[in-house]
């Protein structure tokens, strides 16, 4: 449930939040995590391949009285993902916080994966990551550090299998998201930049919502806690991670999943 907050945990804090628009009606991670985030105090910049659709959602944030501003670009893209953080600093003055969330999936085994298909997993999840750590960490370290928040999901971490149809290209690129984060969190950590990555389960998002209402039952029944995740839970271990709170946390993969990685029944 959507919980309203007034604490300003992000009070003075900057944020960048990518693919903040869901990708279609209802609410996606990024979109949760953007209006957070501006609850909570941070300024914060809306990047979307839809500068139209992100303004959509700056309109929402501004009704509720919160400051954001929209930027329009491919994070795959060198260029875009400089001037996105550009544009962030010339907005407000300093970066602080860099929530990554673009990515895709893509069906395939690594027998029959496409290799379009496994290209462009790695250039959403993973080049768009990387672009948008290269030029936010430099920004971060002017002004005494900063969090980066990266999206991944227990696929990285453990085997999927759904049918005849596999999740390499995606399990892949997630799991190089990790890497990647634990290594920013070694080679920053001096400078103060805390790295750390989500592993959401399957939540009720507009992307799972084209799977139809019974795969959206079996995925609550899969969950040991039997309850649906939400982009608000997710959004919520977010703002935790982009607070002062976690000041001590760097280079954690953190399920946020109802128990699915750690918990299993004993068969009989």
């Amino acid at each position: 449930m959507e919980r309203e907050s007034v604490t300003g945990r992000l009070a003075g804090k900057v944020a960048i939040v990518t693919g903040a628009q869901s990708s279609g009606p209802g609410l996606g991670i990024g979109k949760a995590c953007a209006i957070l985030f501006a609850r909570e105090g941070a300024d914060v910049l809306l990047v979307n391949r839809s500068g139209d659709r992100a303004a959509e959602l700056a309109d929402e944030i501004a009704q509720e009285g919160g400051n954001c501003s929209v930027f329009a670009g491919d994070v795959t893209r060198t260029r875009d993902a400089e001037a996105m953080v550009d544009a962030a600093v010339s907005n407000y003055g300093r970066l602080d916080i860099l929530y990554n969330n673009v990515g895709s999936g893509g069906p395939g085994t690594a027998v029959s994966v496409d290799e379009d298909v496994w290209q462009a997993c790695l250039d959403s999840n993973l080049k768009a990551t990387m672009l948008s750590c290269k030029f936010a960490i430099p920004r971060m370290t002017d002004t005494d550090g900063g969090s980066i928040i990266t999206l991944s999901t227990p696929a990285a971490v453990q085997g999927f299998r759904r049918g005849d149809s596999g999740f390499a290209a995606y399990s892949t690129a997630k799991a190089g998201v990790i890497g990647l984060t634990r290594s920013i969190a070694a080679d920053f950590a001096a400078d103060g930049i805390r790295a750390n990555c989500l592993l959401a389960g399957m939540v009720n998002t507009p992307a799972l919502a084209k799977f139809g209402e019974e795969a959206r039952e079996r995925r609550r029944l899969a969950v040991p806690l039997q309850t649906e995740g939400t982009a608000w839970d997710i959004a919520w271990a977010a703002l935790y991670l982009a607070s002062d709170e976690a000041r001590w946390v760097t280079g954690a993969a953190i399920p946020v999943d109802g128990g699915q990685l750690s918990l299993r029944e004993f068969p009989e």
